[in-house]
């Protein structure tokens, strides 16, 4: 995105582990080089809020803050100046949420924000429902990356409209990061077979039994999915194709 260059396809976030060692283990094995976090919950200038990053290298890694918990476009703008200033990145992924229940975004807001601050100059990423014609007018303000929720935040419904992604992906002249409701390996996989060029994710991981052997899931379906898109897969057929010759 913008000058940077990254090998990992998969995004993890840095929220809700049950502790530092257990998140410093999972993003290990996730192979994951961009973290993210939402700016608010961070203690960058607030003292009393907890450092969530405290045991990890952050040097190691590409922060990306988000604007989390924003209603409106100049919220938005405020928290990503606040981030900016920290030194942590010049990325930002833009998040307006425009209803409570389904955390879905709000688009006009979503739209100004992304305006105001690509005339900012950060890189922007934007995180958006599967909205096909709300992804093209992200692409044509001149966003970074456009990211679409697969389902509801934290739902882990995996992709409830894998039509909308593809059509999205299609049209794409910025990479497409698949954003939110991913519960299941399954889920990464395909959002890669799709075409995505990356998943971002946190409590699918963050929330499983097991966040490290999750974490190291993901990190191996993502990469199966990118192959298997990239090899391209058998049509599908109604009747059965015998495997063997037939004499």
């Amino acid at each position: 995105m913008g000058p940077h260059r990254f090998q990992s396809r998969l995004l993890l976030g840095t929220g809700k582990f049950t502790s530092a060692d257990v998140q410093k283990a999972a993003v290990e094995v996730s192979g994951a080089e961009i973290l993210t976090f939402a700016v608010r919950r961070m203690n960058i200038f607030d003292q009393e809020q907890p450092d969530l990053l405290q045991k990890l290298d952050i040097a190691q890694y590409t922060l990306l803050p988000n604007t989390a918990g924003a209603k409106t476009a100049v919220e938005a703008v405020r928290i990503a100046k606040l981030a900016k200033a920290s030194g942590l990145c010049d990325m930002v992924k833009v998040e307006v949420i425009g209803d409570d229940r389904t955390l879905y975004p709000d688009p006009l807001e979503t739209l100004k924000a992304s305006e105001m601050l690509l005339e900012l100059g950060f890189i922007v990423l934007t995180y958006t429902s599967d909205d096909v014609v709300l992804a093209r007018r992200l692409q044509e303000l001149g966003v970074h990356a456009v990211m679409p929720a697969a389902s509801p935040i934290g739902s882990g419904q995996g992709i409830v409209n894998p039509l909308n992604l593809s059509f999205i992906i299609e049209q794409a002249t910025v990479p497409v990061i698949v954003d939110a409701g991913i519960g299941a390996p399954s889920d990464a996989a395909k959002a890669m077979e799709l075409g995505a060029d990356g998943v971002l994710l946190n409590t699918a991981v963050s929330g499983s039994g097991n966040p490290v052997a999750m974490a190291e899931a993901m990190r191996l379906a993502v990469e199966a999915g990118r192959l298997s898109h990239g090899a391209g897969r058998i049509p599908v057929k109604r009747y059965a194709t015998a495997s063997s010759p037939v004499y």
